[in-house]
């Protein structure tokens, strides 16, 4: 094993500066809150605003200090990624690729085709390469639906035929998905992980080019310290609306705030469970989780694995880093709002799990920050809704808004939760409008500015329905109402009504009551509260319009939602003959096959 080494001079100062950041911008904002607040004194209605705000802060809070960071390195630095992580840098990209590494793919009840689909251009990429014999491709299925698994075995053993001699392939079914995927990627470890160096890791919708695993790789190879390595993962164009917009803005979020969060974290970076590369000696040796033991004596495995994976391995002395490029790895987002919710709730049940760990021996304080931050991500669900009802409830009760809050701090308030909220890709937005290439890449300046104004609407309207799901579903928690590691739909479909009421009735009821009171009541307080109310009001009619194969077919003639691959396309993406690049006869950007 690596021994722990202290952190250098300048990361040690970059965490107290983000640190002392952090804490400033907290008391900051709170003392803004107790301002606002004061017209109407600090009894129990005001008091429990104030802790629940607080509640809400520290994910806002750190992301906008990672939006600041990355937007001022993006701004300064000639390659942000070396800015962030100089090793990455220094990999010219013709080393010889000499470790043995695994390439695991993690499916569950997933249509074979779709699979292969995305397997097969990365194959033909290592075929290419020279170093296809360097790698082994383990499929490694928790399917039980009976009829996949006969697709499964009679697809993979083709695609085993057509690829032998060139590049391995395994196929493995368990007959129980005992330990989720983490207990998947065990039973690898048990069966296999002896014969491989590294494992490079992806999920049932991931794609990564030949290029981008033996770019990683090579950095594997450049410095033993490295336990994990993560690249950075965006969104394959998409035919659906919903997947449209959401993937623009995950686009521009994640620039400026993984950029940022690699400045200060450093060796203790994020791992999100695929498209990443692991060190396999540490990651068996101190990376098994353990089995959770419930009230009920029932055996509960982990959910999100990831994350605490990444704490193990940087406890046993090892690196955990991100690099944020762009051009690392793909995945397929939910087409819908009710499949993205169902998905959401998985994340939300096991980043619960994470407080078991908090106090674990030998964990970095970085990772302990993260863990925790993981937990607050969806404990700040609640609390929105709380506020929501406590707002309702006092406009409702007061005798006019002047009563309760301040006009200039409950103004200046909301709008710097807003600059929080969507400080990332605020920060990207504007890099991206200073850069011709970047422009162009998303359609032009007019064309991205209409996209960033409609995604703002969408996220404003879908977030308060999240939360309001996160919300019930913590609830369900506390009865032991869980949810399991199941399959996704990801072909687009339609929402009918029927299915939309009966998912959303809670959002709906929530919403309108919230808009309907205020409304009765204290008519000009509307367009606050309709900042948290607006989304469930709407969250049926919103579920179902997005969902419209029309509205995305509209979206890709006009680029509402347009991404750089559907300006530019990759040459890697042609041959997965993606709608969405079909659509359009566009520019070719060389590469890899």
């Amino acid at each position: 094993m690596i021994q722990a080494s202290e952190a250098d001079e300048s990361v040690v100062v970059r965490r107290t500066t983000f640190a002392l950041l952090f804490v400033i911008t907290m008391a900051a904002s709170l003392w803004l809150a107790v301002l606002a607040l004061a017209p109407g004194g600090f009894g129990i209605l005001a008091s429990a605003v104030l802790v629940l705000f607080a509640v809400t802060l520290p994910w806002m809070v750190a992301g906008f200090w990672n939006a600041v960071i990355g937007f001022l390195i993006m701004r300064s630095a000639a390659d942000p990624v070396a800015a962030v992580f100089p090793a990455a840098a220094r990999v010219r990209g013709d080393e010889p690729v000499t470790a043995s590494t695994a390439i695991l793919l993690c499916i569950r009840n997933e249509l074979p085709k779709r699979i292969i689909r995305n397997l097969e251009p990365m194959l033909a990429g290592l075929d290419v390469s020279g170093y296809a014999p360097g790698f082994h491709l383990y499929v490694l299925s928790d399917t039980d639906n009976t009829e996949v698994a006969a697709a499964e075995e009679a697809h993979f053993s083709e695609l085993e035929l057509r690829w032998r001699d060139r590049v391995a392939i395994t196929y493995r079914r368990r007959a129980v998905n005992t330990g989720y995927k983490a207990g998947n990627i065990r039973d690898f470890c048990e069966r296999w992980g002896g014969r491989h160096e590294l494992a490079v890791t992806l999920d049932a919708d991931s794609f990564m080019t030949a290029d981008a695993i033996l770019r990683l790789v090579r950095i594997m190879q450049a410095d033993p310290r490295l336990g994990i390595l993560q690249g950075l993962v965006i969104g394959l164009p998409s035919t659906g609306l919903f997947a449209r917009i959401f993937q623009f803005g995950m686009r521009l979020g994640m620039r400026s705030y993984t950029i940022g969060s690699a400045w200060w974290q450093a060796d203790c970076g994020p791992y999100w469970g695929h498209n990443a590369v692991l060190r396999l000696a540490p990651f068996i040796a101190h990376c098994e989780l353990p089995v959770l033991s419930g009230p009920d004596a029932r055996t509960r495995h982990i959910l999100s694995h990831d994350q605490i994976e990444a704490a193990l391995m940087r406890a046993a002395g090892y690196h955990v880093r991100v690099v944020p490029q762009e051009d690392l790895g793909w995945e397929e987002n939910p087409p819908t709002l009710l499949e993205f919710m169902r998905r959401d709730l998985r994340w939300c049940q096991g980043n619960m799990q994470y407080w078991r760990f908090l106090f674990l021996p030998r964990l970095s304080p970085v990772s302990r920050y993260q863990l925790v931050l993981a937990i607050l991500m969806f404990i700040g669900s609640p609390a929105w809704i709380g506020l929501l009802v406590l707002a309702t409830i006092a406009l409702v009760t007061c005798d006019s808004p002047a009563s309760l809050i301040r006009a200039d701090a409950g103004s200046a308030l909301l709008v710097w939760v807003l600059i929080m909220w969507f400080s990332p890709k605020i920060a990207s937005a504007i890099d991206l409008l200073l850069r011709p290439d970047l422009r162009r890449a998303f359609g032009g300046a007019a064309r991205f500015i209409v996209n960033f104004a409609i995604e703002t609407v969408y996220s404003i309207l879908l977030c308060p329905v999240l939360w309001i799901s996160h919300t019930i579903f913590l609830v369900g928690l506390l009865f032991r109402r869980e949810i399991g590691w199941i399959g996704q739909v990801r072909d687009g479909h339609a929402v009918p009504f029927g299915l939309a009421l009966a998912s959303l009735w809670p959002q709906t009821l929530i919403g309108c009551a919230a808009l309907a009171l205020v409304g009765a009541t204290q008519p000009a307080a509307l367009p606050y509260v309709a900042v948290l109310a607006g989304g469930p009001a709407l969250a049926v009619p919103f579920a179902m319009m997005t969902a419209w194969s029309s509205l995305g077919r509209l979206a890709m003639r006009i680029g509402i939602g347009r991404l750089p691959e559907e300006t530019a396309t990759p040459k890697a993406l042609l041959s997965l003959s993606l709608p969405a690049i079909q659509s359009v006869v566009r520019p070719v950007v060389p590469g890899s096959v």
